[in-house]
């Protein structure tokens, strides 16, 4: 049976920078959206609201759904990725709670698509997707019956 990994993803921006998470993977600083896995008990919303705050201390719902991508990993894993726009008022300061996470960076869009230190191609595809202006209400991924019992 087909069983990709069902995963989420936090774009946020404000005042044109956008907020990257760095991580360091075999030696290299590697940089994401603020994401991660869906666990059991929670709906789609809450784990992207879960993740922005473990990996940048930031407190904060998703304002709108903007993509999924279904993606093959090099290694052949499959993903649904759900993605997520998250729009703050200002520059804030950030305190990740995951010591996977070795700091967050605000930068340009400019910096992630040409950055060569991307942990997957989605990280740049997410910010072209943002850049398109498509937004979805949340409620398009709204949960039936949840939670189950």
């Amino acid at each position: 049976m087909f069983k990709p990994h069902v995963t989420v993803a936090c774009v946020v921006h404000t005042q044109g920078q956008f907020l990257v998470v760095e991580e360091t993977i075999n030696g290299k600083a590697l940089w994401n959206q603020p994401a991660g896995h869906l666990e059991a008990d929670e709906t789609l919303v809450e784990a992207a609201s879960r993740e922005l705050w473990e990996e940048t201390g930031i407190s904060a719902t998703p304002d709108a759904f903007v993509r999924m991508h279904q993606w093959i990993a090099p290694d052949k894993t499959p993903f649904l990725r759900f993605l997520f726009a998250v729009d703050l008022a200002q520059v804030c300061a950030t305190e990740p709670h995951d010591d996977d996470i070795d700091r967050c960076l605000w930068v340009s869009a400019e910096e992630i698509l040409t950055a060569s230190n991307l942990r997957s191609p989605l990280v740049a595809e997410s910010i072209r997707a943002w850049q398109t202006g498509e937004r979805y209400p949340l409620s398009m991924i709204g949960e039936f019956n949840w939670p189950f019992r």
